[in-house]
């Protein structure tokens, strides 16, 4: 179920921001999905099978470091709108607890700062089904002059 509260400061809604999201990454974007959009905050959901774990059944740092970027991404782009450009400059990520390698990870992005030139975004990921947090990150966005 996708939700979308809060939208008056919206770039992109939901359906835009996944069309987009899936025009410039079409080699991934299939992974993830879009669960609920508001003004500072959206929830990601990667999309987790086999070639995101790693050895020992769990899904790998790497596919939780995406799962974090994407979601910093896609606030930034619903609050911006089509800014292909807009990069990571940053990211800090602690990984806290095994997630479960059967159950997909959600992101729940915070947008903590959104200026002319640099964003910066706050994530919780979660095993879908628990309340206890897998990893945390914060990460600064570039992003391109307005106009």
């Amino acid at each position: 179920m996708t939700l979308a509260l809060n939208v008056e400061d919206l770039a992109l809604n939901v359906e835009e921001l996944s069309d987009y999201l899936s025009e410039v990454f079409p080699e991934v974007w299939e992974d993830f999905a879009i669960d609920a959009l508001t003004r500072d905050t959206v929830n990601v959901r990667l999309l987790t099978d086999d070639r995101h774990l790693r050895p020992g059944g769990t899904v790998s740092g790497p596919s939780m470091f995406a799962l974090a970027d994407v979601a910093v991404y896609a606030m930034v782009l619903a609050r911006v709108g089509r800014k292909a450009l807009a990069v990571t400059t940053n990211c800090s990520i602690d990984f806290m607890r095994k997630p479960e390698a059967n159950r997909d990870l959600i992101a729940q992005c915070r947008l903590l700062k959104l200026g002319r030139a640099l964003a910066v975004g706050d994530v919780l990921l979660f095993s879908e089904g628990s309340d206890k947090p897998v990893a945390h990150a914060t990460l600064t966005y570039s992003i391109p002059p307005r106009g």
